[in-house]
Protein backbone atom coordinates (compact mmCIF):
# COMPACT_ATOMS: atom_id res chain seq x y z
CA UNK A 1 0.00 0.00 0.00
CA UNK A 2 1.30 3.42 -0.94
CA UNK A 3 -0.06 5.65 1.83
CA UNK A 4 -1.77 5.63 5.22
CA UNK A 5 -3.81 8.60 6.45
CA UNK A 6 -3.67 8.88 10.26
CA UNK A 7 -6.18 11.13 12.05
CA UNK A 8 -6.21 11.63 15.85
CA UNK A 9 -9.67 12.50 17.15
CA UNK A 10 -11.64 13.42 20.25
CA UNK A 11 -15.32 14.34 19.77
CA UNK A 12 -14.97 15.29 16.10
CA UNK A 13 -18.33 14.06 14.79
CA UNK A 14 -19.17 17.54 13.51
CA UNK A 15 -16.14 18.15 11.30
CA UNK A 16 -14.65 14.71 10.64
CA UNK A 17 -17.22 13.87 7.92
CA UNK A 18 -15.94 16.81 5.85
CA UNK A 19 -12.42 15.37 5.82
CA UNK A 20 -13.62 11.81 5.22
CA UNK A 21 -15.76 12.96 2.29
CA UNK A 22 -12.71 14.69 0.78
CA UNK A 23 -10.62 11.55 1.24
CA UNK A 24 -13.31 9.38 -0.35
CA UNK A 25 -13.22 11.66 -3.40
CA UNK A 26 -9.44 11.50 -3.90
CA UNK A 27 -8.28 10.77 -7.44
CA UNK A 28 -5.47 8.64 -5.98
CA UNK A 29 -6.87 5.46 -4.45
CA UNK A 30 -4.01 3.37 -3.04
CA UNK A 31 -4.36 4.46 0.60
CA UNK A 32 -6.04 3.57 3.88
CA UNK A 33 -7.60 5.78 6.56
CA UNK A 34 -6.84 5.16 10.24
CA UNK A 35 -8.65 7.09 12.97
CA UNK A 36 -7.04 7.00 16.42
CA UNK A 37 -9.77 8.09 18.82
CA UNK A 38 -9.16 9.26 22.38
CA UNK A 39 -12.52 8.11 23.75
CA UNK A 40 -15.11 10.26 21.98
CA UNK A 41 -18.65 10.42 23.35
CA UNK A 42 -20.30 12.27 20.45
CA UNK A 43 -20.58 9.48 17.89
CA UNK A 44 -17.14 9.88 16.30
CA UNK A 45 -16.27 6.20 16.79
CA UNK A 46 -19.61 5.04 15.40
CA UNK A 47 -19.12 7.30 12.38
CA UNK A 48 -15.74 5.75 11.64
CA UNK A 49 -17.12 2.22 11.94
CA UNK A 50 -20.08 3.02 9.68
CA UNK A 51 -17.69 4.13 6.96
CA UNK A 52 -15.68 0.94 7.24
CA UNK A 53 -12.47 2.71 8.23
CA UNK A 54 -9.76 1.49 10.58
CA UNK A 55 -10.40 2.56 14.19
CA UNK A 56 -7.88 2.31 17.01
CA UNK A 57 -7.59 3.78 20.48
CA UNK A 58 -5.64 7.03 20.77
CA UNK A 59 -4.93 9.71 23.33
CA UNK A 60 -3.35 13.14 23.07
CA UNK A 61 -2.50 13.99 19.45
CA UNK A 62 1.04 12.61 19.57
CA UNK A 63 -0.16 9.40 21.22
CA UNK A 64 -2.96 8.95 18.70
CA UNK A 65 -0.65 9.50 15.77
CA UNK A 66 1.78 6.92 17.13
CA UNK A 67 -0.99 4.36 17.68
CA UNK A 68 -2.23 4.89 14.15
CA UNK A 69 1.27 4.62 12.69
CA UNK A 70 1.83 1.34 14.54
CA UNK A 71 -0.87 -0.41 12.49
CA UNK A 72 -0.35 1.52 9.25
CA UNK A 73 0.50 -0.46 6.11
CA UNK A 74 1.44 2.41 3.82
CA UNK A 75 4.96 3.35 2.74
CA UNK A 76 4.07 7.00 3.40
CA UNK A 77 2.31 8.36 6.47
CA UNK A 78 0.04 11.38 6.04
CA UNK A 79 -0.92 12.93 9.37
CA UNK A 80 -4.07 15.06 9.20
CA UNK A 81 -6.33 16.62 11.83
CA UNK A 82 -10.10 16.25 11.65
CA UNK A 83 -10.64 19.84 10.51
CA UNK A 84 -8.45 19.59 7.39
CA UNK A 85 -9.97 19.91 3.91
CA UNK A 86 -7.67 18.59 1.15
CA UNK A 87 -8.57 19.07 -2.53
CA UNK A 88 -9.62 15.95 -4.47
CA UNK A 89 -6.23 15.65 -6.20
CA UNK A 90 -4.20 16.24 -3.04
CA UNK A 91 -2.79 12.73 -2.59
CA UNK A 92 -2.15 12.33 -6.31
CA UNK A 93 -0.08 15.52 -6.48
CA UNK A 94 1.62 15.18 -3.11
CA UNK A 95 2.74 11.59 -3.66
CA UNK A 96 3.87 12.32 -7.23
CA UNK A 97 6.01 15.24 -6.03
CA UNK A 98 7.47 13.28 -3.14
CA UNK A 99 8.38 10.36 -5.39
CA UNK A 100 9.76 12.49 -8.22
CA UNK A 101 12.02 14.46 -5.87
CA UNK A 102 12.70 11.59 -3.44
CA UNK A 103 11.20 13.54 -0.56
CA UNK A 104 10.88 11.66 2.73
CA UNK A 105 9.63 14.51 4.93
CA UNK A 106 7.21 17.23 3.87
CA UNK A 107 4.44 19.61 4.79
CA UNK A 108 2.36 21.95 2.63
CA UNK A 109 0.93 25.44 2.42
CA UNK A 110 -2.32 25.78 4.40
CA UNK A 111 -5.16 28.26 3.93
CA UNK A 112 -8.04 29.26 6.22
CA UNK A 113 -11.51 28.00 5.39
CA UNK A 114 -12.93 31.48 5.93
CA UNK A 115 -13.23 34.87 4.27
CA UNK A 116 -11.98 36.85 7.27
CA UNK A 117 -9.01 39.01 6.15
CA UNK A 118 -7.23 38.58 9.48
CA UNK A 119 -7.35 34.80 9.08
CA UNK A 120 -5.64 35.10 5.71
CA UNK A 121 -2.96 37.34 7.22
CA UNK A 122 -2.29 35.04 10.18
CA UNK A 123 -2.10 31.97 7.95
CA UNK A 124 0.23 33.71 5.50
CA UNK A 125 2.54 34.68 8.36
CA UNK A 126 2.54 31.09 9.64
CA UNK A 127 3.25 29.71 6.17
CA UNK A 128 6.09 32.13 5.59
CA UNK A 129 7.58 31.20 8.96
CA UNK A 130 7.53 27.53 7.97
CA UNK A 131 9.04 28.33 4.58
CA UNK A 132 11.86 30.54 5.83
CA UNK A 133 12.83 28.18 8.66
CA UNK A 134 12.94 24.97 6.59
CA UNK A 135 16.71 24.62 6.88
CA UNK A 136 17.34 26.45 10.15
CA UNK A 137 14.56 25.40 12.54
CA UNK A 138 12.11 23.06 10.75
CA UNK A 139 8.44 23.42 11.71
CA UNK A 140 5.31 21.61 10.55
CA UNK A 141 1.87 21.48 12.12
CA UNK A 142 0.53 18.04 13.04
CA UNK A 143 -2.40 18.69 10.72
CA UNK A 144 -0.06 18.36 7.72
CA UNK A 145 3.00 16.16 8.25
CA UNK A 146 3.91 13.73 5.48
CA UNK A 147 6.73 11.31 6.22
CA UNK A 148 8.14 8.02 4.95
CA UNK A 149 7.12 5.29 7.38
CA UNK A 150 10.68 3.93 7.51
CA UNK A 151 11.95 7.36 8.62
CA UNK A 152 9.14 7.74 11.16
CA UNK A 153 9.97 4.38 12.70
CA UNK A 154 13.71 5.08 12.69
CA UNK A 155 13.33 8.24 14.80
CA UNK A 156 10.82 6.62 17.17
CA UNK A 157 7.71 8.58 16.24
CA UNK A 158 6.19 11.39 18.29
CA UNK A 159 7.54 12.06 21.78
CA UNK A 160 4.55 11.18 23.97
CA UNK A 161 6.00 13.02 26.96
CA UNK A 162 5.41 16.41 25.36
CA UNK A 163 2.31 18.45 26.17
CA UNK A 164 2.54 20.79 23.17
CA UNK A 165 4.53 21.24 19.95
CA UNK A 166 5.17 17.51 19.64
CA UNK A 167 4.64 17.98 15.90
CA UNK A 168 7.44 20.54 15.55
CA UNK A 169 9.72 18.41 17.72
CA UNK A 170 9.17 15.35 15.55
CA UNK A 171 9.92 17.28 12.37
CA UNK A 172 13.05 18.76 13.94
CA UNK A 173 14.38 15.29 14.76
CA UNK A 174 13.38 13.82 11.41
CA UNK A 175 15.03 16.72 9.55
CA UNK A 176 18.43 15.64 10.88
CA UNK A 177 18.11 12.62 8.56
CA UNK A 178 15.96 13.95 5.72
CA UNK A 179 15.34 17.65 4.92
CA UNK A 180 11.86 19.05 5.38
CA UNK A 181 10.19 20.17 2.14
CA UNK A 182 7.26 22.51 1.57
CA UNK A 183 5.29 20.91 -1.25
CA UNK A 184 4.79 23.14 -4.28
CA UNK A 185 2.17 21.09 -6.09
CA UNK A 186 -0.73 21.27 -3.65
CA UNK A 187 -2.12 22.80 -0.45
CA UNK A 188 -4.93 22.29 2.07
CA UNK A 189 -7.62 24.31 3.79
CA UNK A 190 -8.23 24.29 7.55
CA UNK A 191 -11.30 25.15 9.58
CA UNK A 192 -10.72 28.25 11.74
CA UNK A 193 -12.83 27.10 14.70
CA UNK A 194 -10.00 27.51 17.22
CA UNK A 195 -9.31 31.06 16.08
CA UNK A 196 -13.00 31.85 16.51
CA UNK A 197 -13.30 30.14 19.89
CA UNK A 198 -10.13 31.52 21.48
CA UNK A 199 -10.05 34.83 19.67
CA UNK A 200 -7.63 35.39 16.81
CA UNK A 201 -5.09 37.48 18.72
CA UNK A 202 -5.34 35.23 21.75
CA UNK A 203 -4.68 32.11 19.67
CA UNK A 204 -1.73 33.77 17.93
CA UNK A 205 -0.40 34.73 21.34
CA UNK A 206 -0.57 31.13 22.54
CA UNK A 207 1.45 29.99 19.52
CA UNK A 208 4.01 32.72 20.12
CA UNK A 209 4.37 31.84 23.79
CA UNK A 210 4.94 28.18 22.97
CA UNK A 211 7.65 29.14 20.47
CA UNK A 212 9.34 31.44 22.98
CA UNK A 213 9.21 28.69 25.60
CA UNK A 214 10.84 26.22 23.19
CA UNK A 215 13.47 28.80 22.29
CA UNK A 216 14.49 29.63 25.87
CA UNK A 217 13.55 26.51 27.86
CA UNK A 218 13.42 23.56 25.46
CA UNK A 219 10.57 21.26 24.46
CA UNK A 220 7.22 21.65 26.19
CA UNK A 221 6.76 19.02 28.88
CA UNK A 222 4.29 21.10 30.91
CA UNK A 223 1.16 23.08 30.14
CA UNK A 224 2.54 26.54 29.37
CA UNK A 225 -0.71 27.70 27.73
CA UNK A 226 -4.33 26.58 27.96
CA UNK A 227 -4.76 23.97 25.22
CA UNK A 228 -7.35 21.21 25.19
CA UNK A 229 -7.34 18.38 22.69
CA UNK A 230 -10.69 17.86 21.03
CA UNK A 231 -13.30 20.50 20.43
CA UNK A 232 -16.46 21.54 22.18
CA UNK A 233 -18.52 23.94 20.08
CA UNK A 234 -20.45 24.97 23.22
CA UNK A 235 -17.37 26.32 24.98
CA UNK A 236 -17.23 30.07 25.43
CA UNK A 237 -14.59 32.14 23.72
CA UNK A 238 -11.34 32.34 25.64
CA UNK A 239 -10.22 35.52 27.36
CA UNK A 240 -7.91 37.80 25.43
CA UNK A 241 -4.23 37.27 26.22
CA UNK A 242 -3.05 40.39 28.13
CA UNK A 243 0.29 40.61 26.27
CA UNK A 244 -1.40 40.46 22.88
CA UNK A 245 -4.05 42.92 24.04
CA UNK A 246 -1.35 45.44 24.96
CA UNK A 247 0.48 44.78 21.72
CA UNK A 248 -2.68 45.28 19.69
CA UNK A 249 -3.49 48.50 21.58
CA UNK A 250 0.05 49.77 21.12
CA UNK A 251 -0.08 49.18 17.38
CA UNK A 252 -3.50 50.85 17.22
CA UNK A 253 -2.17 53.89 19.10
CA UNK A 254 0.82 54.15 16.78
CA UNK A 255 -1.38 53.83 13.73
CA UNK A 256 -3.70 56.56 15.01
CA UNK A 257 -0.80 58.88 15.82
CA UNK A 258 0.77 58.24 12.44
CA UNK A 259 -2.49 58.96 10.62
CA UNK A 260 -3.15 62.09 12.69
CA UNK A 261 0.33 63.40 11.95
CA UNK A 262 -0.05 62.89 8.21
CA UNK A 263 -3.44 64.62 8.21
CA UNK A 264 -2.07 67.55 10.20
CA UNK A 265 0.88 67.89 7.86
CA UNK A 266 -1.41 67.85 4.85
CA UNK A 267 -3.50 70.68 6.36
CA UNK A 268 -0.47 72.72 7.19
CA UNK A 269 1.30 72.73 3.87
CA UNK A 270 2.65 76.22 4.60
CA UNK A 271 4.65 75.01 7.56
CA UNK A 272 8.38 75.19 7.14
CA UNK A 273 10.40 72.11 6.30
CA UNK A 274 12.02 72.29 9.72
CA UNK A 275 8.68 71.99 11.50
CA UNK A 276 7.67 69.04 9.34
CA UNK A 277 10.92 67.28 10.08
CA UNK A 278 10.46 67.91 13.79
CA UNK A 279 6.99 66.32 13.71
CA UNK A 280 8.27 63.28 11.89
CA UNK A 281 11.26 63.01 14.22
CA UNK A 282 8.99 62.94 17.27
CA UNK A 283 6.76 60.38 15.61
CA UNK A 284 9.79 58.22 14.89
CA UNK A 285 10.86 58.44 18.51
CA UNK A 286 7.42 57.31 19.66
CA UNK A 287 7.50 54.38 17.25
CA UNK A 288 10.97 53.35 18.47
CA UNK A 289 9.75 53.53 22.06
CA UNK A 290 6.74 51.40 21.16
CA UNK A 291 8.96 48.76 19.57
CA UNK A 292 11.09 48.55 22.70
CA UNK A 293 8.00 48.29 24.88
CA UNK A 294 6.53 45.48 22.76
CA UNK A 295 9.88 43.65 22.73
CA UNK A 296 10.01 43.84 26.51
CA UNK A 297 6.46 42.55 26.89
CA UNK A 298 7.07 39.55 24.65
CA UNK A 299 10.31 38.61 26.39
CA UNK A 300 8.62 38.84 29.78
Amino acid sequence: MKASIVIPTLNEAELLPGLLDRLAAQSFRDFEVIVADAGSSDGTRELVRERGLVLTDGGLPGVGRNRGAEIARGDLLFFFDADVLPPPDFLEKAIAEMEAERIRLATCWFEPDSDHPLDALLFDLANLYVKFSLRTDPHAGGFAIFIARALFERIGGFDERLKLAEDHELVKRAATQAPLHLLRSTRIRINVRRLVKDGRFNYAGKCLRVELYRLFHGEVTEAVVDYRFGYDSQQQHGQQDPVLTRLRQGLADWNRDYTDTLERLSRELRQTTALQQESLRKLGERFDALKEKVRGQLVD
